[in-house]
């Protein structure tokens, strides 16, 4: 596993060392996860309309194979 760190308040701290059962450590990991699904369902998203859009209009000399590379390496390099 790695390690990251990030900055807090020293308010919002003193009130983390008050509620000392809760794993703060899994708290956070589940929210990082969390953040990341939501942007793959973005992604998702985005792709359907995207492909709507295109069913609907397409251009000639358009080939979709070509055009879903394109948006997988948007996407990877984001």
């Amino acid at each position: 596993m790695s390690t990251i760190s990030f900055r807090i308040s020293n308010e919002l701290k003193e009130k983390m060392k008050n509620i000392d059962h809760i794993n703060w450590s899994d708290i956070l990991r589940k929210a990082i996860e969390q953040a990341i699904e939501n942007e793959a369902k973005k992604n998702l998203a985005l792709a359907v309309l995207l492909n709507e859009r295109f069913v609907l209009t397409p251009d000639e000399g358009w080939k979709s194979t070509e055009e879903i590379r394109r948006w997988r390496e948007i996407v990877r390099w984001k």
